[in-house]
């Protein structure tokens, strides 16, 4: 058996663009995620990190089964549920669950707290028989650090971080494996940040979950995650633990994320080595040939404009990175 509870095999989603109003045309597609490899191994966090719009939201609704892949493979403890159907689908979603990005809106504000918490069991009465639903929401609700006390109230009178702390409690009702976290602290300040990922830490702790943790903030990302994945245009751009990427990153693309990670510490800000990326980011409905990241990139050559690098373990590295050029550049960060 895999030691993996859950591979991406070449996972792609294309969205198609069409023209015409009675009779569409497909004239191209968004390519929002492209080719995507991943594992996830039971009570580890990877994290994903990337610009907006790089794909990682769109992943996430791959994972939970919101989105139907154009094509490759979700494998979950070996079974492939990329193609799963009604009831199949059901028993699958309770494995794997959701926490969103923004807790003023992934609440219904017009059900209380013990009917949102509670409301997976209406789907799923086989985990909770009916009369031990609110006990089940209450410990729940105490589970994640909220008082129990509040079932019967609204979100209305909760503040952002207890909001979010309602949304985990009911990605844990139904007892999942596998959470993935799309941004569930960019919303949030920075002080209650740090409570929301402690509070997963110490969930995965006492529960052994394993969690996919989608951000764009890296210092966030380094606090929580065992390995990171950097995409960039639906394409994964490194991949490595937490210290190969944060001190020996070797792609481009991560090495200028780093760098303009603002440094606190004045002593430090003349040793920063700052990349400055040229150029927008291009459009994934017209994706550059060859390497995604060559009309941004200082190291970029004729090569690259024709083969796509593969995500590999180059010379001189210590972990997957997709450039023909990738090596080890010290940049001073404030990633702590």
């Amino acid at each position: 058996m895999s030691d993996y509870v859950l591979e991406t095999k070449d996972l792609v989603k294309h969205f198609p663009l069409t023209t015409g109003i009675l009779f569409k045309k497909q004239i191209g597609a968004v390519q929002a995620v492209d080719g995507i490899n991943l594992q996830l191994r039971r009570g580890e966090t990877l994290g994903i990190v990337g610009e907006s719009g790089c794909g990682k939201s769109t992943l996430a609704r791959l994972l939970v089964g919101l989105e139907t892949p154009t094509s490759g493979a979700i494998t979950v403890r070996g079974k492939d549920i990329s193609r799963l159907r009604g009831g199949e689908m059901r028993r699958y979603r309770r494995n794997i669950q959701l926490v969103m990005q923004d807790p003023y809106t992934s609440l219904n504000p017009r059900m209380t707290v013990g009917d949102i918490i509670g409301e997976p069991f209406d789907i799923h009465p086989e985990v909770v028989p009916k009369r031990d639903r609110r006990r089940k929401v209450q410990e729940l609700l105490e589970l994640v650090g909220s008082n129990p006390d509040h079932i019967n109230r609204y979100p209305h009178q909760f503040s952002g971080g207890q909001r979010q702390r309602i949304g985990i409690a009911r990605a844990l009702a139904l007892q999942p494996e596998i959470i993935v976290c799309d941004e569930p602290v960019s919303a949030l300040d920075v002080s209650i940040q740090a409570q929301v990922v402690n509070l997963l830490k110490r969930l995965q702790n006492e529960l052994g979950l394993s969690y996919i943790f989608i951000a764009h903030d890296l210092s966030v990302v380094r606090h929580i995650a065992d390995r990171v994945g950097v995409m960039y245009l639906g394409k994964i751009a490194e991949i490595g633990t937490e210290d190969e990427i944060y001190e020996r990153t070797t792609h481009p693309y991560t090495q200028a994320l780093l760098s303009a990670v603002p440094v606190p510490d004045p002593k430090l800000r003349g040793l920063r080595d700052q990349i400055v990326l040229e150029g927008d980011v291009p459009s994934p409905a017209d994706p550059p040939s060859g390497c995604r990241f060559r009309t941004r990139c200082w190291k970029a050559q004729d090569i690259c404009a024709v083969e796509s690098p593969a995500l590999t373990v180059r010379p001189g590295s210590d972990h997957p990175s997709a450039c023909h050029f990738a090596e080890v550049r010290d940049v001073v960060h404030a990633v702590e």
